[in-house]
């Protein structure tokens, strides 16, 4: 009888460790966000203005995503879909494993999001925004101050942490977005030129907050024209054009055994070459 308790207790035990083991080569393996064939078209009038037509994306966890293209190929409008905010898409999405037309709310509470620009409540202070943020995602009271205030340290707003924002400039205003689309621990993080009225040093905080982020599992989708901080800091880079995927891969993939930079890759790629005959055309009119 011992023998037979032993057994089972051995058995049980190596089919626990196997469940482990395949929890975590499926977390390894599935993609945090799955795009298939995302399409969206707006209304310009009587004219359909055709922004996404047929994103196809597989993003693993822990990746940061450098994802760029020209102004209005499409980045911003892709992050919003995917943020739940342009609900009206053609398509399917899977975030965190939870398809987004049916699942948003679910994978809501598990994003952040950092526009360039937002609609804040400025007549408010940082703490009481922060509070206010932190309440939206059912954080205690106690743990959105104790984060606030060390996040507001790091980014040199302590001083600044009880006087309304509506003082503010845009640098400032921009960290307290960077720390409200990160109080609440999420998995996936959307920024959508976050650099955006930032100085250098604020600049390289987030550059190595964004790094260490995804060392600890999170993922980083990340929209900027800051070429060469997309350059040093994505696993990945992602370009559209003309609402198509036409480049994606590491900067060493992209590079093809070249030494361009990624701003040279992204004019020929674009066909925005001939940035100097443009730049000498605007002086002579300037001249005439």
């Amino acid at each position: 009888m011992g023998l037979l308790l032993k057994m089972k207790f051995h058995l049980q035990t190596q089919l626990q460790l196997l469940l482990l083991t395949f929890k975590l080569k499926s977390m390894e393996t599935n993609p945090v966000i799955s795009i298939r064939n995302l399409q969206k078209n707006f209304l310009n009038g009587k004219e359909v203005n055709h922004v996404l037509k047929g994103i196809n994306l597989d993003i693993a966890p822990g990746q940061i995503i450098g994802y760029i293209g020209p102004n209005g190929a499409g980045k911003s409008t892709t992050v919003k879909i995917l943020c739940g905010l342009i609900e009206d898409f053609e398509g399917d999405i899977t975030v965190l494993g939870h398809d987004l037309r049916t699942e948003s709310l679910a994978i809501k509470r598990r994003i952040g999001y950092i526009p360039e620009n937002a609609a804040m409540y400025d007549m408010l202070t940082p703490l009481e925004y922060m509070s206010f943020a932190g309440a939206l995602y059912g954080l205690p009271e106690e743990r959105v101050m104790e984060k606030a205030g060390k996040l507001l340290e790091l980014f040199e707003m302590k001083k600044h942490a009880d006087q309304r924002m509506d003082t503010f400039s845009k640098g400032m205003k921009q960290k307290i977005l960077l720390i409200s689309g990160l109080i609440h621990n999420p998995d996936i993080i959307f920024l959508d030129e976050p650099l955006s009225g930032l100085d250098a040093n604020s600049v390289m905080v987030v550059k190595e907050v964004l790094s260490q982020l995804a060392k600890d599992g999170k993922t980083i989708f990340f929209c900027s024209h800051i070429m060469d901080v997309v350059e040093r800091i994505s696993h990945r880079i992602v370009l559209i054009n003309h609402g198509h995927v036409v480049a994606d891969g590491t900067i060493e993939e992209l590079r093809s055994g070249s030494s361009e930079t990624l701003e040279k890759l992204f004019a020929d790629l674009t066909g925005q070459g001939g940035q100097t005959v443009t730049a000498e055309a605007i002086v002579q009119a300037f001249g005439n």
